[in-house]
């Protein structure tokens, strides 16, 4: 690998940010998961925790096969068949989780929302049904992005990109914007060299 692209990975993940994760439940479609994948990157996300669609692991190896030339290969990407496992492992390293949903069930919205003040699991569901009653249940707080027109929904990674724009403009703002600890940084390096050889 030439040293140019070793830098680049190395400028990379110092820009990784600490404390902010993303959850996938249920996503049929695995180029909007591609799409997601691509916003994480781009906001400095680390770590994504997909759990598999209903319909069976069909779209789970489809979202590895898709992704597998281009943002995923960046990303650390964790797979679960259960949602609780997923979650209560989220919140025992100390995630606040916040379910992105509709507006009639939202307890803020993104805009009212405190996304600076402790780590974040940002929890999105399917491009239809959104997510699961059992998921929402489970988090902690539950946000929607206020909408003005007569559509009441976004594409599933429009959602994505705006709240992790959000987060990180909230945590930049408030001086809580991290890195990844050095230690961290040292052994994803490691990881994507020998994955992306």
């Amino acid at each position: 690998m030439r040293l140019a692209r070793l830098r680049r990975i190395r400028k990379m993940l110092k820009k990784r940010q600490s404390g902010l994760t993303v959850v996938l439940e249920n996503i049929y479609d695995p180029y909007n998961a591609e799409a997601v994948f691509r916003s994480c990157d781009a906001f400095g996300v680390q770590d994504v925790h997909v759990i598999k669609a209903q319909r069976g692991r069909r779209v789970r190896g489809a979202i590895r096969n898709t992704t597998s030339g281009s943002a995923r290969k960046w990303l650390c990407l964790h797979y679960y068949d259960c949602p609780e496992v997923c979650l209560e492992k989220l919140k025992a390293q100390g995630y606040q989780l916040v379910a992105t949903v509709a507006s009639d069930e939202a307890e803020t919205t993104l805009y009212e929302s405190d996304l600076y003040s402790r780590p974040i699991a940002l929890l999105l569901g399917n491009e239809h049904a959104g997510l699961t009653t059992e998921v929402i249940n489970l988090s902690d707080m539950r946000l929607t992005i206020p909408m003005n027109g007569l559509v009441q929904s976004l594409n599933l990674s429009v959602t994505a990109s705006i709240i992790l724009y959000e987060a990180t403009r909230q945590r930049k703002a408030a001086g809580t914007l991290k890195a990844l600890p050095q230690l961290h940084q040292r052994q994803l390096f490691r990881d994507i060299i020998e994955r992306v050889k």
